[in-house]
Parts: C-alpha cells; sequence; structure tokens
C-alpha cells in the first residue's frame, strides 16, 4: 500500500464517520418532536464511547489474534493482544518503526476505518428503543456490546490475510474457515445491529399506546437529510472496504448507488400500490434498504445484479416493516425490518448471484450454504448476547424511563433540553424593566 492508498482510506473513514451524524438526523426526523435529542443523543453518545474503546481496546480485540480456527479471534492477556492496545503496534508501523515498517500510514488508516465501522454499527440499535430509553442504561449497553459482540464478530469476519492471489490464508474463522464471503459487512454490521435490536425491543417493551399509526414522523425534511448524508457517506463506507483505489473500489461504489436507486424504486411503488400513495419517508428508508443490502455483497456482483437487490429488498422490507405490528414486538424506527431483512437477502444474494459462485450461474449451492451458515451463527449470537445484557440492565438500573416521563416527553426528563424552543426563556425577561 502506499500513500495514495493512506489517503484514500482516510477519506473512506471521514465518510463513514459523518454517517453517525447522518444517522442521528435520519433517526431524530422520525420520532417524536419531544424525543428529538434522546434519539440523536444515542448516536452522538455512541460515537464518543465506542471510538474511545475502539482506541483503547476495540481494535486490539477486533485485530488481535492470528489462529485461522481461533473461534474468538482474540489472544494474549485475558484475551487481548497487548501490543496492540491503544493501537500501538500500527502507531509504530505507521511511524517506521521496526523491521519491515511501512511507514506510509497504511495500517494506521485502516485502523481508524474500521473503528467508524464499529461506532455506527452500535448507533443503528438505538432506533429500536427510540422514545423510551435511559441514556445512562443505553450507553452502558452500548459499551457491553461492542466489547461483547461487535469487537469479536469483527473479528471473524474482518480480521484475515490473504496470498498475492487474494485467496484468504489465515484469520478470522467464519472467512477462513466457513468461507463466508463479506466485503464490507452485511453480517458484522447489518445482522449484528438487526438482530441486537429485536432482542432490545424485546427487553423494554413496546411504547405506551403501541398502535400502527401511533406516531407520524415529526419531521420529514430531517429524515430525508439524514438520508442524503448516510447515502452519501455509504460510498466510502462500501468503496473503502477495498483498502485500495482500484477497480474493486470502483465496482464496490456503483453498486452502492445503483442498489440504492433501486431500494428507493422498489418501495415507492409498494407504496403506491400498497397504501394509494408514495411517501418521502418510504423512498429513502427504500434507499437504505438496498444500501443495507449492497453491503455484503458490493464487491461480487454485476451491476444490474445489485440493481435487482435493491428493487427487491425495497418491496420485501416495505413489507417486513408491517410485520411488528402483526408480531406485537416495537421496534420504533424499523432497524429491523430493514437492517436485519435487507442484510439477510444482501448475504445470501451472493450465494445466488454472486460472480463465480452463485448457485444461478452454475456453481452450485456450496457458497449459498456458507453465507447461511454466517447469517445464522451471527444473528443467534447477537440476539442472545444483546437479550442478556439487555435483561441484566433492565433488572437492575432499569432501561426505560417510566410511562408519565414517556408521555411527557423523553427529550426533557432525561436530558432537560427540547429540541424545538417557541421562546427561549434565557432570553424572555418579561415586564422586568428590560422591555
Amino acid at each position: 500500500m502506499n500513500n495514495d492508498s493512506t489517503m484514500f482510506l482516510i477519506i473512506c473513514s471521514a465518510l463513514v464517520l459523518f454517517m453517525t451524524p447522518g444517522l442521528a438526523f435520519f433517526y431524530g426526523g422520525l420520532v417524536r418532536a419531544t424525543s428529538v435529542v434522546s434519539m440523536m443523543m444515542m448516536s452522538f453518545g455512541s460515537l464518543g464511547l465506542i471510538g474511545v474503546m475502539w482506541l483503547a481496546y476495540g481494535y486490539a480485540m477486533s485485530f488481535g489474534g492470528s489462529g485461522s480456527g481461533n473461534f474468538i479471534g482474540i489472544e494474549g492477556v485475558f484475551g487481548i493482544d497487548l501490543n496492540k492496545l491503544f493501537m500501538n503496534d500500527v502507531v509504530q508501523q505507521s511511524l517506521g518503526h521496526g523491521a519491515g515498517a511501512p511507514g506510509d500510514g497504511s495500517n494506521l488508516a485502516f485502523a481508524g476505518f474500521q473503528g467508524t465501522f464499529a461506532i455506527i454499527t452500535v448507533a443503528l440499535i438505538s432506533g429500536a428503543i427510540a422514545d423510551r430509553a435511559k441514556f445512562g442504561s443505553w450507553m452502558i449497553f452500548a459499551g457491553i456490546w461492542a466489547t461483547l459482540v461487535y469487537f469479536p464478530v469483527a473479528n471473524w469476519v474482518f480480521n484475515f490475510t490473504t496470498d498475492a492471489s487474494g485467496k484468504v490464508v489465515s484469520g478470522g474463522w467464519l472467512v477462513h474457515n466457513v468461507g463466508l464471503l463479506d466485503f464490507a459487512g452485511g453480517t458484522v454490521v447489518e445482522i449484528a445491529s438487526g438482530a441486537s435490536a429485536l432482542a432490545l425491543a424485546l427487553v423494554v417493551g413496546k411504547r405506551f399506546g403501541f398502535a400502527k399509526g401511533m406516531h407520524a414522523p415529526h419531521s420529514i425534511p430531517l429524515v430525508l437529510i439524514g438520508a442524503a448524508i448516510l447515502w452519501f457517506g455509504w460510498f466510502g463506507f462500501n468503496a473503502g472496504s477495498a483498502s485500495h483505489a482500484n477497480g474493486t473500489a470502483a465496482l464496490a461504489f456503483i453498486n452502492t448507488g445503483i442498489a440504492g436507486f433501486g431500494g428507493l424504486l422498489g418501495w415507492t411503488v409498494l407504496d403506491r400500490l400498497w397504501h394509494g400513495k408514495p411517501t418521502a419517508v418510504g423512498a429513502v428508508s427504500g434507499a437504505v434498504a438496498g444500501m443495507v443490502a449492497i453491503t455484503p455483497s458490493c464487491a461480487y456482483l454485476d451491476p444490474w445484479w445489485a440493481l435487482a437487490l435493491g428493487v427487491v429488498v425495497g418491496v420485501v422490507c416495505g413489507l417486513a416493516v408491517e410485520l411488528k405490528w402483526k408480531l406485537g414486538f416495537d421496534d420504533s424506527l424499523d432497524v429491523v425490518g430493514v437492517h436485519l431483512v435487507a442484510g439477510i437477502i444482501g448475504t445470501l444474494w451472493i450465494g445466488l448471484f454472486g460472480n463465480g459462485v452463485g448457485l444461478f450461474f452454475g456453481f452450485g449451492p456450496a457458497q449459498l450454504g456458507k453465507q447461511a451458515i454466517g447469517v445464522v451463527v451471527v444473528g443467534l449470537y447477537a440476539f442472545i448476547a444483546s437479550w442478556l445484557v439487555g435483561q441484566a440492565i433492565q433488572k437492575t438500573i432499569g432501561f426505560r424511563i417510566t410511562t408519565t416521563d414517556e408521555i411527557a416527553g423523553v427529550d426533557n426528563t432525561v436530558h432537560g433540553e427540547l429540541a424545538y424552543n417557541e421562546q427561549d426563556p434565557r432570553w424572555s425577561w418579561g415586564r422586568s424593566g428590560r422591555d
């Protein structure tokens, strides 16, 4: 890797980091006006907490260990490679210290790039518990979840090495031992966050007055702004996973856009046929679903199959979000219906239409089976771990606010702030003689 590729990763890292504030806008627009601060703070809280944890030991857990059959994937004192704490090894390599050290900053840029993935994955889960969660409890959950779920699963999928031909020769057991293909995190990011969101929604319980149509998004423009930022950042998310500015990155870039276009059109048509009117929220939700689905497969598909994938998930996810009303779980902002469902479809799509491996291209069902194993292992592990952590918090300090506070609004009761003040009391003196 040379300095040009280092700069490529730095730019992509900035794009992905920008996605978390974008998610805050997206989620913030979808909730009630009295929950905007709470919703956005969950994303910004994750940004600060997980960013520090990644520096301290998250990178060491995710990219420590060298055994290809190592299920946990980490080794050293208490399972952590001590030389990787606070990214010490990549800092030294980037500065050219030590034999064979590249000195071009490439490894450090890659470590930073991966850290942005950890941040947004945690933030995604928060959408399932909108309008009813304590901020402190969420932060505790976020820290424990990252340690027990994200860092190990990232090791299973992202921590591998390849030979000159690109063949995986060691590293994460899901990639090396099982043969999973996941280019940019369909399992690590999307399925893990979606399954965890389902578990947490079940633990925290339903919002007061849970019923279809109970709360319309308070600000559709805010939703659209957030979706636009997410879309912009997603190009760095997927193309940056190539680690180099090369043909693979270009294919991932094109497929990311095309899958988003297909998802937008698929959900919009569904809205028109199902509800009689195309909605802006449905359109951007479809675009997000398309980009979720293409995340694992963006480097393995021809563009027309990326378009087909986007259209399919736009329709399927649009139908899936309706299931929460039928099944009775309150996933407030449809993390399950979009991220889990689209993540599963996108991961399995590789086994069906992936270049050189797809069942429909005559390569048999072997790769589809490997993809299915990855889906099941990551999904179950994330769900069980999240349910246990969520239950522990709920039974001790409590996860959700009281019904009275929920009705009054999370922002004022939890944060002492309102997103929208008709009159700012700090500049209202009344008849004190100042007017």
